[in-house]
């Protein structure tokens, strides 16, 4: 009697050629399409371990509602301080593996560790002000909506809330010269807020994104304080600038700026290196693609100064 076997899919086992298969897998890998930053096999920072840490960060800025709800005023330090240091040697790790994508990371091994600690010690001197920006967020966002009931609320239910935490973070990371793994955090954050910051772009305190979910902010966008914006808002580019040969001019100003107390209301988009004057209203799905002076009121019927 024969009795076939299974691999748990209930297909009968086949024959694929394996060996061709993977042969010519390995040709495109090393040969005709390798892609490997420069041409060198290197260990990626791990999502996982992104997701890891920015939670620990978390917990270490705001200890009660991103840590533990039962924490004491003796206990909250002991707790801060032994998250905060394996966090920050975890981030370390992370960092060294980001640099070696960087364009100068042709350095050996120790120098590649050094300098992943000295990003490292510069952001941990840094949390005291991030944290600082992100209460003024928070603030923001209870100011701003009358349907928010409490900063707990805001901190935990609030997409937009989370998405500036974590912008906040990588953008520090992009700063100090980790733009690859900045980038990371925020694909992340983007994955489970559904709002896209790119990490350099430049925001200032006390911002609110109420609902949150669509809006993008571009790299070289510039926002100001008490800015605020609702669901997909896009702040992009208009055009992208080539050099001689036809490749795209990478870092060149290209998002918009918004000034000070400027709202964006749901749908609008906003494109180019144009600027948005202080204490302007841009109605929903308005398209803007020229700038407009302080205290403008823009719709999609017409623009208006007041």
């Amino acid at each position: 009697m024969t009795i076939d076997t299974f691999d748990g899919t209930g297909v009968k086992p086949a024959h694929w050629d394996l060996d061709a298969v993977v042969a010519a897998l390995r040709v495109s890998r090393e040969a005709t399409h390798n892609i490997r930053h420069q041409r060198r096999v290197r260990e990626l920072p791990s999502r996982e371990a992104l997701t890891t840490i920015v939670n620990g960060l978390s917990a270490v800025l705001f200890p009660t509602h991103y840590g533990r709800p039962n924490l004491t005023d003796e206990s909250i330090d002991y707790f801060v301080g032994d998250t905060l240091n394996t966090t920050l040697n975890r981030l370390t790790e992370q960092v060294r593996r980001g640099l070696q994508f960087a364009d100068d990371a042709d350095l050996t091994e120790e120098t590649l560790t050094q300098k992943a600690h000295d990003i490292t010690r510069a952001f941990a001197a840094s949390l005291p002000e991030i944290r600082g920006l992100l209460v003024s967020d928070v603030q923001a966002a209870y100011a701003g909506d009358p349907a928010a009931t409490s900063i707990a609320e805001i901190m935990l239910c609030y997409p937009g809330t989370i998405a500036i935490l974590y912008y906040r973070l990588a953008h520090r990371l992009h700063r100090l010269g980790s733009p690859f793994l900045a980038r990371m955090i925020c694909d992340i954050s983007h994955s489970l807020t559904g709002v896209d910051i790119h990490p350099g772009a430049q925001i200032g305190a006390s911002f609110f994104i109420d609902h949150g979910t669509g809006v993008v902010i571009g790299e070289t966008a510039i926002l100001g304080e008490r800015v605020r914006l609702y669901q997909h808002v896009t702040l992009g580019a208009k055009r992208f600038p080539t050099d001689a040969s036809g490749m795209l001019i990478k870092g060149t100003p290209r998002h918009p700026i918004v000034e000070d107390d400027v709202v964006i209301y749901a749908g609008a988009t906003v494109l180019g290196r144009i600027t948005i004057g202080a204490g302007s209203t841009i109605g929903g799905n308005v398209w803007l693609t020229q700038s407009v002076p302080p205290n403008s009121n823009v719709s999609q019927a017409q623009t208006r100064s007041d």
